[in-house]
Formats: C-alpha cells, structure tokens, sequence
C-alpha cells in the first residue's frame, strides 16, 4: 500500500531524489553514488529508504545492475520534474533579486501562437533577462497545465472546462478562420470558391468536439453538404504544415494569423472561400486569484496593450 502524500513529503529528500535519476541513467549503484558524492553504502541505504517511503520496490536487481521497474520510471520521471522546477525556481529568484529577468510559463493554442510569440518578442527585447517557457496544447490540456500550476498563463477557451468559473479570463480578440493549401493546390487561383468545391478533398481538421473542428463541422451542415469521412486529425501546427507540404491536394483549416504567417513564409497559400460561421475569441487565462509573479505580469500586460 502507498502511504499517504504527507508522509511522503516528510521522509523524501532532495538528494534521494538526484539519486534516483542517477540510478535511472547509469542502472548502476557505485556510478550513482558518484555521482552524487555517497558511499556506495551510504546509496544503498538511501535507496532502500526511498523504496521504505514509496511503500514499494523501484527497482528489479538483475546482473547488469539495477533497471526501474514501472513505478520506478513513474518516480524517476516526476524526480526530474521536481528538478527542473527547482532549476526555473533559483532563475526566477535570480532575476528578482536583480530587479529584471524572471521566468514566465504560457500556454497558447495552434491559433492564437502569433499573437503570442509576436508579443513574446516585443517583451524579451526590452527584458533581455527574460526565460520564457511555451507550451501549445488544445485548450483542454492547458486549463489542466494551469490547474496544476505548470502554467503562469494560457491563451485558450475556458468555455471547454465544465468550470469556466474558475478562471480569471479577459477576452483578447475575435478568431478569423481561413482555409489554407499547398502553394501547388490545383484551386490555388480560383477567384472565389464554395465549400462544395472543396469537399471532395481531403481535410486536415482538429479533433472531434474541439472548437474549430465544430465550427467546420456546422459549415458543412448548413451547406447540406455530408462532412468528409476519412481525416486527418491533429492539434499541431507544424503537423498541419508538413502535411499539407506533403500532399499539393490536402486542405487545412488555420486561423487567419496562422494562415497569413505561412503565407508570408511562401509555406502554403489561403484559398478564396468565405466562412460564415464566427469561432470563438481567445481569452487570456489565469489562476482564480492565484498570485501573478512579476514575470508573469510583464508578459500579462504586454498582451493586454496589443489588445487595445
């Protein structure tokens, strides 16, 4: 039986846990106690006290050493998240102590990524000190980051949380979809397009129930035409593009800043086909209440001011 998470807490320690990721790169006792400065005695003790915590083995003993089981990979992987947030912890505390710099999380969808990455850049050219950690995920998936405290922010929906009330949120600005292709798409130079012109091929859309994919979904209906049957899904805006790269007749729907990015780049070109449908805007979200660290707030305010 697992003890209970306060016990835990009390009986685990930071160098157990740099032990444990020793132990997990080399599969060796002696080398990671080396590694991390113990007696080869002194590591056996320390990993038969972290087993004693866990209420369970880590590892199997076989004759090329020591090999996490699967609980062990599951404490071997949060260990070195615990590492790595005490690494962003001292640089964050470093750059408040030096009056600038700090470190800021944010969330952001596949839509709204130049909206972010634009005011990333206009902010970390005023605070050169500046550590910024991005993450693009649906905006299910970053709520949760943001539940968990992964995330200072997030630019995403809360009308996909069944508790939208939990969240601080300020609508940023209105989404535009448009339809983009191949710059070798056969319609590429039409004038004006219908989505029944488009519908026979095929379409590179988000995952059921997703915002986007919903609005796609309704324009379909309302044009009384049957929604394409054989997809290809995905969250991720360089999937969309390599797909699109690899096949001239795929099409995708983007927002529109997604889509005039790439076709600044030349990487794929917007076809003439007028939506009817509004999507949903972006939201900056945080914390009900939470505190906002200083770094966070830069980032907040800088997001804020290209909205008005």
């Amino acid at each position: 039986m697992i003890p209970p998470l306060h016990s835990i807490i009390s009986r685990l320690h930071l160098k157990q846990l740099r032990l444990l990721i020793a132990l997990g790169e080399h599969g060796s006792l002696l080398k990671a106690s080396q590694q991390v400065a113990l007696s080869q005695p002194g590591a056996s003790k320390a990993l038969q006290e972290i087993e004693t915590t866990f209420g369970t083995p880590l590892f199997v003993r076989t004759n090329r050493g020591l090999e996490a089981n699967a609980v062990g990979q599951c404490v071997i992987r949060y260990a070195r998240l615990i590492q790595t947030d005490l690494a962003h912890l001292r640089e964050e505390v470093v750059g408040i102590l030096r009056g600038q710099g700090g470190r800021v999380a944010a969330g952001v969808i596949m839509g709204a990524v130049p909206l972010l990455t634009d005011a990333v850049s206009a902010l970390v050219a005023r605070q050169s000190e500046l550590s910024v950690d991005i993450v693009e995920d649906t905006s299910a998936t970053l709520l949760a980051q943001l539940d968990a405290g992964r995330l200072d922010l997030a630019i995403c929906r809360t009308t996909v949380s069944q508790t939208p009330h939990a969240y601080d949120s300020v609508k940023l600005q209105d989404e535009t979809l448009a339809v983009i292709a191949n710059v070798g798409h056969p319609l590429r130079r039409a004038k004006k397009l219908t989505l029944q012109e488009l519908a026979r091929f095929r379409w590179v859309v988000y995952r059921a129930n997703m915002p986007m994919r919903l609005l796609l979904e309704g324009e379909f209906r309302d044009c009384g035409i049957r929604f394409p049957q054989h997809l290809l899904e995905t969250t991720s805006a360089f999937a969309t593009l390599a797909l699109l790269q690899a096949n001239p007749s795929f099409v995708a729907l983007a927002s529109i800043e997604v889509a005039q990015f790439f076709a600044q780049q030349q990487m794929s070109c917007i076809l003439p086909l007028a939506l009817t449908s509004r999507s949903e805007p972006y939201e900056l979200v945080t914390r009900k209440g939470g505190p906002v660290q200083p770094a966070a707030q830069l980032l907040i305010d800088e997001l804020l001011h290209r909205r008005s």
